[in-house]
């Protein structure tokens, strides 16, 4: 990995916070040319520090949301197969190879329980996987991804 200044590791605290603020502003926020700005998250893309933008879903839509973690034990030969399939479910936001007596950890968001529901007897199903084990979330405690203010 290329080395970050400390300018580079403030650009993307920004842009972590609001990927859609405007060069100038930026610019104006860490006290430099906007076309320094510019200059700088090409580069970053380039390197592939910066990989992607995407949508973060607001407080109401996160609150509103029944969130889980499901562990999967899957048989090692049909691995790539699960992953493919798990792939095609929107709900599975992130999903983790994880140490211990799981082999991967998922984390899920659905609308609903009943959506919820059916999706992990989905999941369960899926050729290759051998358990599930599943928890809903009660209350996040820390959340250091969401900016404050």
């Amino acid at each position: 990995m290329t080395d970050l200044d400390q300018t580079d590791r403030h650009l993307l605290s920004l842009l972590q916070a609001n990927a859609r603020d405007s060069a100038a502003n930026l610019a104006r926020k860490l006290g430099i040319a906007r076309t320094t700005v510019v200059a700088r998250i090409a580069r970053l893309e380039r390197l592939g520090v910066i990989a992607g933008y995407g949508v973060r879903l607001g407080q109401q839509m996160e609150d509103n949301a029944i969130l889980a973690f499901c562990g999967l034990s899957v048989q090692p030969k049909t691995a790539p197969t699960v992953l493919r399939a798990l792939q095609r479910f929107p709900e599975v936001v992130e999903l983790d190879s994880v140490s211990g007596p799981v082999d991967y950890m998922a984390v899920i968001r659905c609308d609903t329980h009943a959506r919820l529901d059916r999706l992990l007897d989905e999941i369960g199903a899926l050729d290759g996987v051998n358990h599930t084990s599943t928890s809903i979330v009660l209350a996040r405690k820390i959340d250091r991804r969401r900016p404050v203010g």
